[in-house]
């Protein structure tokens, strides 16, 4: 009798166990799908088109950084983007890659960890939404770089590392990134893992490149992420090019990184 009381003792406490050790799988779960049914909500908005353009020149104040980066001129908002950006002001552009799950906003504020933890709308999630930095001119910078969480599911950059593979990059070897005024083509130039260095390590560092005024400038960043790329892509770059460089976390060493970089076609 007594062993009877035992073993159920021990089933009900193996049973409480499983549904503890099952809570954070069912939560990661739930949150996961309810961020994929976002960003699918967000891409059906880009295909609802508004009839009247906002012109450049008009845009709201509360993103000085949006104002600053749209051409001169004549320059419209992209009917397709309209609509999401009155949904969110901070909204800078749209990225995507064909192979991959990567076809998300890009948002820019003066707070540059804002977006690290939180979504489109503002509401604080673990996935946060693809970014880049308050400094990062969209328009008239030599490069600008988008960070994304590594997520497990494949969302955000969570597909980046697809590109460790030369083959899958032979297949898709263009990222495409709009801004709010203009669609825009790049080839990939570089794929390499690095790190994020104490500040007085003497060493390269990519996320500190934002724009070469010299040609001397421009050459040490082309050389360097040539040197590190882990193939070549036979994609040749010079001075006046741009490039767009996208950065997530990597886990071959603390802090490391994986980036590609790539250049306006």
């Amino acid at each position: 009798m007594e062993n009877k009381r035992k073993n159920r003792l021990l089933r009900v406490f193996f049973l409480l166990l499983m549904v503890v050790c099952l809570i954070p799988l069912v939560r990661a779960y739930c949150q996961s799908m309810q961020q994929k049914e976002q960003q699918e909500d967000l891409r059906e908005m880009l295909t609802e088109i508004s009839e009247e353009d906002l012109p450049a020149g008009e845009l709201p104040e509360e993103n000085p950084a949006q104002k600053d980066s749209a051409p001169t001129g004549a320059a419209v908002i992209l009917r397709k983007y309209k609509k999401l950006y009155k949904k969110n002001k901070d909204l800078a552009g749209w990225l995507s890659i064909k192979g991959m799950k990567i076809d998300n906003p890009v948002m820019q504020c003066e707070d540059d960890e804002y977006y690290l933890h939180r979504d489109f709308y503002g509401k604080k999630s673990k996935y946060g939404c693809l970014y880049v930095k308050n400094q990062a001119d969209l328009d008239k910078g030599t490069n600008f770089i988008i960070y994304g969480h590594n997520m497990r599911d494949g969302s955000m950059f969570g597909d980046l590392d697809l590109y460790l593979d030369k083959k899958f990059y032979q297949k898709h070897p263009v990222i495409s990134f709009d801004t709010l005024f203009e669609k825009r083509t790049y080839e990939i130039v570089a794929v390499f893992r690095s790190q994020v260095y104490r500040a007085e390590d003497e060493v390269f560092k990519y996320y500190q490149f934002y724009q070469a005024d010299t040609k001397k400038e421009f050459n040490r960043f082309y050389k360097n992420i040539k040197k590190l790329s882990l193939y070549d892509t036979g994609v040749k770059a010079r001075f006046g090019d741009t490039f767009l460089t996208l950065s997530t976390c990597a886990y071959h060493v603390q802090d490391g990184r994986l980036v590609v970089v790539a250049k306006r076609t």
